[in-house]
């Protein structure tokens, strides 16, 4: 679905993927940048400051179950943790150039420069098996082409929330101030992270996805589409204008919503066959539960 997208933005292409939901914690974080220059002792400054994560990690009570890297910057981390993500992510992001992109119990985010093939191919995504997933390609039109400004992003430091955004909010600025009041700390500057750490902050007060859903359309201004995606539920939604296109195909085997529908027919029908998709209308929220 996301490579038939890549006309819509080719610099960096991000998966929000959700397996069988474990009881350990799953990690995933960079090192480094993947357009700084290697040179003599970039290896062992990298491994150098994965051992120093994994000693942070174990300082917090965490057990270390499994660690790999993906790339020569990109890794992957099982923990057996009870304590607390926020302490834990700002503990290991102490680490110099270290950033988390995810932490869940069911949660794996992956996001690197590099059309949608590019990407999966680089990470080996074909052998991943789950449920339900949220993608994201970009052209970087407000910022520089990198990891940071790759989308989706994690409600950080909520586990297993993600979400995407096709929009712009005009009251982003009003709305990370107030959650950084109540003690958030964003790691992108782009709005789309509002939306992800409103919606989990709803979650914890007790508000099902939904409900939150419906309640961002009367928090959230400008034009925008988004969806969300958490370990058993995903949907989306609309503003008053509906303005963002998004297309939506429901059967009793899969949900998928896209962009467009060129996205939507690589899953489901036969080329040149018609299927029966829907665009959904203004001030629309919808939801399943996986």
């Amino acid at each position: 679905m996301l490579q038939a997208l890549k006309h819509r933005g080719p610099d960096s292409t991000g998966y929000a993927l959700y397996g069988p939901k474990s009881d350990l914690l799953l990690v995933r974080y960079l090192l480094g940048d993947p357009t700084e220059t290697r040179g003599m002792g970039f290896e062992a400054r990298m491994e150098r400051n994965r051992s120093e994560v994994e000693a942070r990690a174990s300082k917090l009570g965490a057990t270390v179950v499994e660690s790999s890297a993906e790339t020569d910057y990109a890794y992957r981390m099982v923990l057996r943790y009870d304590g607390d993500l926020q302490q834990l992510t700002d503990h290991i992001e102490d680490v110099h150039g270290c950033e988390v992109l995810s932490m869940g119990h069911s949660l794996e985010l992956v996001k690197d420069l590099g059309d949608a093939n590019t990407v999966s191919a680089q990470y080996g995504l074909d052998s991943f098996q789950g449920t339900h997933a949220l993608g994201h390609v970009r052209m970087a039109t407000e910022s520089v082409v990198d990891i940071a400004g790759a989308h989706p992003y994690w409600a950080y430091p909520f586990p297993d929330v993600a979400v995407v955004h096709n929009g712009q909010l005009t009251n982003y600025h009003s709305m990370r101030r107030a959650l950084e009041r109540e003690g958030h700390r964003f790691q992108s500057d782009c709005d789309s992270e509002v939306i992800a750490v409103y919606l989990a902050q709803q979650r914890k007060l007790g508000v099902s996805l939904e409900v939150a859903m419906k309640q961002s359309l009367d928090v959230l201004d400008g034009v925008y589409t988004y969806v969300a995606v958490t370990e058993d539920a995903l949907g989306f939604a609309k503003d008053s204008m509906a303005a963002k296109p998004l297309v939506l195909y429901e059967s009793d085997d899969v949900v998928a919503v896209a962009s467009e529908e060129v996205a939507i027919r690589e899953v489901v029908g036969k080329p040149g066959e018609n299927i029966d998709t829907y665009d959904p209308y203004e001030n629309e929220v919808r939801v399943w539960t996986v």
